[in-house]
């Protein structure tokens, strides 16, 4: 018999709509997909069919996160500090602290290379998020804390996931956080999929990359 010493109780089906459950839901969904998804990373869909066919399970040994979970809870810390007095520079301190400094958190992406690259040289935000892929998708991975911290308020959530990102992120770097942030946010509400798409398209410009 398998052992459930591990296995935490499933709740009870009231308890499945509450805001822990949700938050733990999005939390928890969002490492799991990290490391359902990280041995396909940069793959094309046909050489993932080649090797796995379609994915539903685990399909490394061990089964590890990326980077994408690693900056999300980079992004819960911030909120447990500051929460929502949070600003640029407690943002950039934590930078320093956690991540140049620690190296609490290892794993990096583009955007994460050239923001840490530019802190190191002594830059400060806003100007520590002008390197090459300020654009990228690398707040967005982390946003969705915002969203849990901020439920039913995805203009908070917005505003607060783009203080973190003007260290990091600018144009639609931006976007696609605050996108996710104020998706997660009406989500947490209990927003039909629908409403979560248009609070998410609401707190970034109708010309922008990510909105079209």
């Amino acid at each position: 018999m398998a052992s459930t010493a591990c296995t935490p109780p499933l709740p009870a089906p009231g308890e499945l709509t509450g805001p822990r459950s949700r938050a733990r839901g999005a939390l928890l969904g969002l490492a799991v997909g990290d490391a359902l998804g990280a041995p396909a990373e940069n793959l094309k869909p046909s050489e993932i069919r080649a090797r796995w066919g379609r994915i539903t399970g685990f399909v490394a040994d061990r089964p590890q996160g990326t980077d994408d979970t690693e900056y999300a809870l980079f992004s819960g810390l911030l909120l447990a500090r500051h929460g929502s007095a949070l600003t640029p520079a407690h943002a950039e301190a934590a930078w320093h602290e956690w991540i140049t400094e620690r190296a609490t958190f290892r794993g990096a992406g583009f955007s994460e290379r050239g923001t840490l690259e530019n802190l190191r040289r002594g830059l400060a935000a806003p100007i520590s998020a002008q390197h090459r892929h300020a654009w990228s998708d690398g707040l967005a991975m982390r946003a969705a804390p915002f969203g849990v911290f901020a439920a039913g308020r995805p203009g908070e959530a917005a505003r607060l996931v783009a203080i973190d990102g003007s260290v990091s992120h600018e144009g639609e770097g931006i976007y696609g956080g605050q996108a996710v942030a104020a998706g997660v946010a009406a989500a947490m509400a209990g927003a039909p999929v629908p409403v979560v798409i248009a609070a998410a398209l609401a707190v970034i410009p109708d010309d922008s990359w990510t909105a079209r």
